[in-house]
């Protein structure tokens, strides 16, 4: 009966994931904003890694504004965006860390506040290349979803691009009712992407800006739960067509990153405990008991593979044969939070920490 039961929930997700990769929003195929928008960067010893990100900026429409800020790198990260972007893009030397900000929300601080003449702020992280109509496409979206802001989630790349990475996008489209979360004015209901963002200026400023999320490691999610609580509304859309992201290129980074913030994803212990035993049981031990003779563990492998398949899909990812492991990745995904709760109070992310008690 258990088995039987856990197929259902699992027949009833798998649907649920299909009618949102009916309704994710996607760019037009062409279009051109009126809207003045700026491209924020912020960047910290990218030294390594940026030079695609900026020479994809230089290839968007000279009347978008284009804001760097180095955030005390010592690697000569802002010697390279010399050399590489010249007089295209501002940069601006970032300010000393306050008390009670992380890194990341500060220097996107000093961005919004640079780009005061913006109507619509779009925030890309240093491992984005953006196709160069993206900003005219993402902005266009944006305004036609009526919406104050848009996480246009780029195609990832990179280590884990097959296993591990893919379990972001799938979880929103299997667990997130996406039209829901776009009329609801509950901030609990809400997902993000810092890797590429878009939020309207006016909704921004009476969000708060970064300054309302100072302190938090995952401060793309709760900058759109600070645009909920002022009454604003979001959207996820699928940007695979307009940028794409290489985040890790080992998987002892893949490993450094999601240990950074994956405690921040579930508000407390007792809840990532609930989330992963809940994973585990569906999409782990019940398709373990064919071993066992229990032939529904077929059908319960079976239908998460096809929910992977289908987010996969839905968002311009390779489907195979990643989505063939999918029971090895959600263990991998349960063993990379637990290390991020256990190892959040000593874990640092380009030399400062990223946990305040």
């Amino acid at each position: 009966m258990a088995a039987l039961i856990g197929c259902a929930a699992l027949l009833a997700l798998l649907v649920h994931t299909l009618v949102n990769a009916r309704v994710l929003r996607r760019p037009p195929a062409t279009a051109r904003t009126g809207e003045d928008v700026a491209v924020l960067l912020p960047l910290r010893d990218e030294a390594a890694r940026v030079e695609p990100c900026l020479r994809a900026l230089l290839q968007l429409p000279p009347r978008v504004r284009i804001i760097v800020l180095d955030d005390g790198s010592t690697d000569g990260t802002a010697e390279l965006v010399r050399r590489v972007a010249g007089d295209r893009v501002e940069l601006l030397a970032g300010k000393p860390l306050p008390p009670g900000w992380l890194g990341k929300p500060h220097a996107c601080q000093q961005l919004a506040e640079a780009a005061a003449a913006a109507t619509v702020l779009a925030f890309v992280d240093a491992d984005v290349i953006l196709r160069p109509d993206a900003i005219d496409r993402a902005a266009v979206l944006l305004r036609q979803s009526a919406v104050d802001l848009l996480s246009p989630y780029p195609r990832i790349e990179g280590a884990g691009e097959r296993l591990v990475q893919p379990l972001l996008q799938w979880s929103w489209l299997t667990f997130l009712p996406l039209r829901a979360m776009e009329r609801s004015a509950r901030p609990s209901l809400a997902a993000a992407g810092g890797q590429f963002l878009l939020v309207r200026r006016e909704a921004y400023d009476r969000a708060g800006g970064h300054a309302a999320v100072r302190d938090k490691v995952l401060e793309d999610i709760e900058l759109a739960r600070a645009v909920k609580r002022a009454g604003g509304r979001i959207a996820l859309a699928d940007g695979s067509d307009l940028a794409r992201c290489r985040m890790y290129d080992s998987w002892l980074e893949l490993v450094d990153g999601y240990s950074k913030s994956l405690w921040a994803s579930f508000g407390s212990p007792a809840g990532a405990a609930a989330v992963l035993v809940l994973l585990l049981a569906l999409y782990v031990a019940l398709p373990l008991t064919v071993v066992f003779g229990q032939w529904l563990g077929l059908l319960a492998y079976a239908l998460g593979v096809a929910g992977r398949i289908v987010s996969a899909r839905a968002t311009g990812a390779r489907a195979l044969p990643g989505a063939l492991a999918h029971p090895a990745a959600v263990v991998l995904f349960a063993w990379l939070v637990a290390r991020s709760y256990r190892r959040r109070a000593r874990t640092t992310w380009k030399g400062r920490p990223t946990w305040r008690p």
